[in-house]
């Protein structure tokens, strides 16, 4: 007898990311949609979310309350707004939904909601879904252990012109992998003026904007007479979708506590 298949509930689900999960769980046996949120103010309140994805009629109207949308879900999968996550975590907690979020620039409210919710829940919260930014994060802390402090690091990060926040939230997540191997690094998001040398305790955070742009990532490892170049490219967003649906996949089930991409590569 095959599993029954894990029962989502989509927050943001009229976006970019929402479209895209909602059209891969609809093509798989493992995932059934139970439950789509979007803002209150969505023109899309009330539609079938297949609908909105361009899949059909899937026989799940969204809504625009948090509760209701969460309800008989196994896992909820949220990309909405930094604004809301917090709300998210706490909603989730409350009641008993595992949940993979991949908003980015939490503040400190949705950190500790996060924190309190991964008490009594299984939680997964990544800034980026692939498992190819997973393993690029792994090959800055090796490389920058065998090079050594005498090397620079600057990351720069391209996106298309519509994304709202800036640095992206895959950029400081290098950046704190690099802080992880030499803690003495503070982050430095642009510079401009006669601002002096640069000093050995910086790591570079830069944000490009334009274009219809998915998501480079490039990693300046930058050394006397010579130099690495780091780089992820995602061509489609599919790939962040079947990443958010494989840790949902990974959730379903595990007891309560924080998770990683880390975790669901090592499953």
């Amino acid at each position: 007898m095959s599993a029954e298949p894990i029962k989502l509930a989509l927050i943001g689900a009229s976006g970019r990311m929402g479209t895209a999960i909602v059209r891969l769980a609809t093509e798989s046996p493992d995932f059934k949609i139970v439950g789509a949120v979007v803002a209150p103010d969505s023109p899309d309140v009330g539609r079938d979310v297949g609908e909105i994805a361009g899949v059909g009629t899937v026989g799940v109207e969204t809504t625009g309350d948090l509760h209701s949308g969460l309800l008989g879900a196994d896992v909820a999968i949220d990309f909405s707004t930094a604004a809301l996550a917090g709300d998210v975590f706490l909603h989730c907690e409350r009641q008993g939904v595992a949940v993979v979020s991949g908003t980015t620039n939490l503040d400190a409210r949705s950190e500790a909601a996060l924190t309190r919710a991964a008490q009594k829940i299984p939680v997964l919260w990544a800034p980026n879904m692939s498992r190819g930014v997973q393993v690029l994060v792994e090959i800055l802390e090796h490389a920058l252990r065998r090079l050594g402090p005498e090397f620079d690091v600057e990351i720069v990060e391209v996106h298309h012109r519509k994304k709202i926040d800036a640095p992206s939230g895959t950029a400081v997540r290098l950046a704190k992998a690099a802080q992880v191997v030499r803690p003495e690094l503070r982050e430095v998001r642009g510079r401009d003026g006669q601002i002096g040398a640069r000093t050995t305790d910086e790591v570079g955070v830069f944000g490009v904007r334009g274009g219809d742009v998915i998501g480079d990532h490039t990693i300046h490892i930058l050394g006397d007479s010579e130099r690495l170049e780091l780089t992820h490219r995602a061509s489609n967003r599919d790939l962040f979708a079947r990443g958010a649906l494989s840790a949902a996949r990974f959730l379903a089930n595990k007891p309560a506590g924080r998770y990683s991409i880390a975790d669901v590569l090592g499953a």
